[in-house]
């Protein structure tokens, strides 16, 4: 490894994001004030070749600046294996080309880079089915094709969430009650008529109040604040995505125990950046992505948790 890191980011049109709220701007900010080098790529443009990992790479620079966020380079073909640390922050949807994408990195990690968050993490650990690892963590949850027992654990709980396996930012999440007319449709269009997996949770009432929060694990280890995800008064979703208010609020002693059975998993997996998505007393996803959250927590308390992730790279490679 060279004195310099050198740092690889695969991500969406870095033109195209809000750069008030991304998190992956901050994570770029952070390894640039360290003295790393970055560059850009987007998922277009990686390829393999005779077993070899390969992107056509762009040296970026990144601003903290409203007006103007970055400038990028002439890209260039490089060897993604001789980069030191590639962090994957393409965003779903988690689609066979994200499953192929995760292939070509998964060869850079044989050919010598680290990768946040690590490949195989990336494909086994589905955000509403991984919930499934930590049931003592979670409120009661059925994942099915059956129409028929959907039904029946909305009878069971009065009152549940349903969504699909894949979806992100709010999109398709129903929340129904017992004599609800449209429970049958919902289930069938969540479930494709029998052909689809779906899931659906007992419906936590904490989130009116309290909100859906957001708690960030660096390496396994959790941030110290939760950013607060407040529903509007006429949207049951707690997604900043889909209008909901953001505060902030330390955390609790749940919070911390929810942490401790979950965070060494996901250390030993390599999943370095994870968001838990936590209502009330319970876990409703694990996000390992491409989490936000980054940026309203730094503004409110002064956090700087892309540079925690960057210290967290570096121990790795350094342990390495």
């Amino acid at each position: 490894m060279s004195s310099r890191v050198r740092l690889v980011v695969v991500m969406d049109p870095i033109e195209e994001i809000k750069p008030a709220k991304d998190s992956t701007l901050a994570m770029l900010l952070a390894a640039q004030t360290r003295g790393w080098q970055v560059f850009y790529v987007e998922q277009k443009d990686l390829w393999l070749r005779d077993g070899v990992a390969w992107g056509r790479l762009a040296p970026l620079q990144v601003f903290d600046d409203l007006g103007k966020w970055f400038v990028r380079g002439e890209p260039q073909p490089a060897r993604l294996g001789e980069f030191d640390v590639i962090l994957m922050r393409k965003d779903p949807p988690f689609d066979t080309e994200y499953i192929y994408t995760t292939y070509i990195l998964d060869r850079a990690v044989l050919q010598g880079a680290l990768v946040c968050n690590r490949p195989q993490g990336l494909r086994d650990m589905n955000e509403k089915v991984y919930t499934a690892w930590f049931p003592e963590c979670c409120a009661p949850t059925l994942i099915t094709r059956d129409m028929h027992a959907m039904g029946e654990f909305l009878r069971e709980h009065g009152k549940a969430v349903c969504k699909p396996l894949d979806g992100m930012g709010g999109r398709s999440i129903f929340v129904l009650e017992q004599g609800d007319k449209n429970h049958n449709v919902v289930f069938e269009t969540l479930t494709g008529y029998g052909t689809r997996y779906a899931i659906v949770q007992r419906y936590l009432p904490e989130i009116v109040s309290a909100g859906d929060c957001r708690i960030i694990l660096v390496d396994g280890e959790p941030v110290p604040f939760a950013l607060v995800r407040i529903p509007t008064s006429d949207d049951n979703r707690g997604n900043l995505a889909a209008g909901a208010r953001a505060e902030s609020r330390p955390l609790n002693a749940r919070d911390r125990w929810l942490c401790a059975q979950i965070g060494p998993t996901l250390k030993a997996a390599g999943m370095m950046f994870v968001g838990l998505d936590v209502i009330g007393d319970y876990v409703t996803e694990i996000n390992v992505t491409s989490p936000t959250g980054i940026r309203e927590l730094d503004k409110k308390h002064a956090v700087d948790i892309g540079g925690l992730l960057m210290d967290a790279i570096q121990r790795t490679m350094s342990a390495a």
